[in-house]
């Protein structure tokens, strides 16, 4: 295993069991407190999604007339990822990305699809974050998680959005949130089969398969570049916290609920 990463996994590994042991998930006992969930999560979904084609976009060449651009093996590395992000397949084995695919689960449980929807369309009419945040009326914690995402994609360093991808966002799912979807899953199996199902493709694929892909991509891109692997470090590590702060505000919304 390259030593940056091992370095790297070892400095944020205080944060990331800060996030697989968050007090959120122990909040979520039955649909409703699902959905409220699943409202705050929806966004770090959809910008994942942003994230990845970002880097599709700068590490290959995706305008005509085409040309070789950048490391083929790297080339190789964001288009499998891309295929499965973008074009999985859901229950009945209809293509859909993983963010369709999270819609759809929030629709079939009830949970409120308004705000996400209102924030895209705002979004791809105007291309005015502030506006579409504003308009949506999208959470606090929810809007500073996107902000820092895009603040990485607009840095316009590939190795700090793959660093982000990498270990800001694979692998994130504990396994006792996965113990409590499948005890509601038991008694409510026709309102979140397709939740159950997206966390199970997320961990086949994303967590396993993606999640070595990734690695190798982000080795690629930083090299033995000492300033990148620092920058890398400091980037992952203000992503982790901005998830840790999503999950505080679910968690608070569901207290004030409750």
């Amino acid at each position: 295993m390259n030593t940056h990463i091992e370095r790297l996994k070892l400095n944020i590994e205080p944060l990331r069991q800060e996030i697989m042991n968050h007090k959120v998930y122990s909040m979520i006992k039955n649909v409703d407190d699902l959905k409220i969930f699943m409202q705050y999560h929806i966004y770090a979904v959809w910008d994942f999604m942003s994230l990845l084609k970002t880097l599709q976009t700068n590490l290959t060449c995706t305008t005509a007339p085409w040309f070789p651009k950048g490391n083929a093996e790297t080339r190789h590395l964001i288009n499998e990822i891309v295929v499965g992000e973008e074009a999985d397949v859901d229950l009945d084995g209809n293509r859909k990305s993983h963010f369709e695919l999270y819609v759809d689960a929030m629709k079939q449980c009830g949970a409120d699809t308004k705000q996400i929807e209102s924030f895209i369309s705002i979004l791809k009419e105007t291309n005015d974050f502030d506006l579409a945040f504003t308009k949506a009326d999208i959470p606090k914690e929810a809007r500073e998680f996107v902000e820092f995402t895009f603040q990485i994609i607009n840095s316009k360093k590939e190795y700090l959005q793959s660093a982000i991808f990498t270990f800001g966002r694979e692998d994130l799912i504990p396994g006792m949130f996965m113990s409590i979807i499948s005890d509601i899953h038991k008694n409510f199996p026709n309102d979140i089969s397709i939740f159950k199902y997206y966390l199970e493709r997320h961990i086949e694929v994303d967590g396993d398969h993606h999640s070595h892909l990734a690695l190798q991509m982000t080795a690629n891109l930083c090299g033995e570049n000492e300033q990148f692997w620092k920058e890398a470090e400091e980037a992952t590590i203000l992503s982790l916290q901005k998830r840790i702060k999503l999950w505080d505000g679910v968690f608070d919304h569901l207290t004030s609920k409750k």
